[in-house]
C-alpha cells in the first residue's frame, strides 16, 4: 500500500517506522516547510493518507485529500470545529474519512469502559473529575482522548451541563486538568470521589507505538470503502 504522511514530527515517523515493518511504502512526507510537494502528486500514486499534522494544517490537508480522491486517516486533534465541514465534503466526493481522537485500541476500549462506568454511577452522588498528562510539545489542551472521554461522561451524568477547563470553579461542569510534562505519551485519569470513598479508571501510555499501530491498521483497512468512520467500525465495539 503507498502511503502519504501528512505530519512528519515523532508521531509521523513512529508511523512511517511500523508501516515500513508491515511491507507498507511512504510516497511522500508532508510538514509544514514542503506542503507544496503534495501537488506533485498524482490520483493515482495515492492509496491512502494518514494525517498527523497540526490544528492550524489539519482542515486544509484533509480537504486537499479529498478533493484528490485520497481516503484520509486524521488523527489531528484540536480542529474539530470544522469536523462537520469534513464530512460534508466527504460526502459530496463520494471519498473515505477515518477519524479518531486516539488510535490506540486499548484507549478505545477504555472509552467503552468510561461510558460504562459513568452510566453505573450517574445519582449515586459522586463529584467527577478528569487528569490528562502529555508530553510538553503537545499543542492542545485539553487532549482530544480527554474530551471524548468527558463527552461520553457528560452525556450519562444528568447533573452535568458539560465539561470546562480547571481552574474553572463552576457548578454543574465536569472539570478537566491539563499537564504537560517532560516526554509523557499520554495519561488519563477519570475520578469519582465522595465524603467515603475515591472511585479512579487510568489509562497510561507507554509509547506512541500503540497509536501509531491503529492508525496504519485503520489505513489499511479503509481502502475501498466510502463513507465517514471511527474506530467503533474499525473494532466493532
Amino acid at each position: 500500500m503507498r502511503i502519504l504522511l501528512l505530519g512528519y514530527g515523532k508521531m509521523g515517523k513512529t508511523i512511517e517506522k511500523i508501516a515500513l515493518e508491515r511491507g507498507h511504502s511512504i510516497v511522500g512526507k508532508i510538514d509544514i516547510d514542503n506542503r507544496s510537494d503534495m501537488d506533485a502528486l498524482k490520483p493515482a500514486d495515492v492509496d491512502v493518507a494518514i494525517e498527523f499534522s497540526a490544528p492550524e494544517a489539519a482542515y486544509n490537508n484533509i480537504t486537499y485529500c479529498l478533493k484528490k480522491g485520497w481516503p484520509v486517516v486524521s488523527g489531528t486533534t484540536g480542529w474539530l470545529e470544522h469536523r462537520s465541514e469534513i464530512e460534508k465534503l466527504c460526502v459530496q466526493q463520494n471519498g473515505a474519512f477515518f477519524y479518531a481522537s486516539n488510535y490506540s485500541i486499548g484507549v478505545n476500549l477504555f472509552f467503552r469502559l468510561n461510558r460504562q462506568l459513568a452510566r453505573l454511577m450517574n445519582g449515586h452522588g459522586y463529584e467527577q473529575s478528569m487528569t490528562e498528562i502529555h508530553h510538553i510539545h503537545k499543542l492542545d489542551a485539553p487532549s482530544g482522548t480527554a474530551i471524548t472521554l468527558a463527552e461520553a461522561i457528560t452525556d450519562e451524568i444528568d447533573n452535568l451541563e458539560g465539561w470546562k477547563l480547571a481552574p474553572e470553579t463552576e457548578g454543574g461542569y465536569l472539570q478537566i486538568t491539563s499537564k504537560r510534562e517532560g516526554e509523557v505519551p499520554g495519561t488519563h485519569i477519570v475520578r469519582y470521589e465522595s465524603e467515603v470513598d475515591t472511585i479512579e479508571i487510568s489509562h497510561t501510555a507507554h509509547s506512541r507505538a500503540g497509536f501509531a499501530l491503529g492508525a496504519v491498521v485503520s489505513a489499511e483497512w479503509l481502502p475501498g470503502r466510502n463513507g465517514v468512520f471511527g474506530m467503533n467500525d474499525l473494532l466493532k465495539i
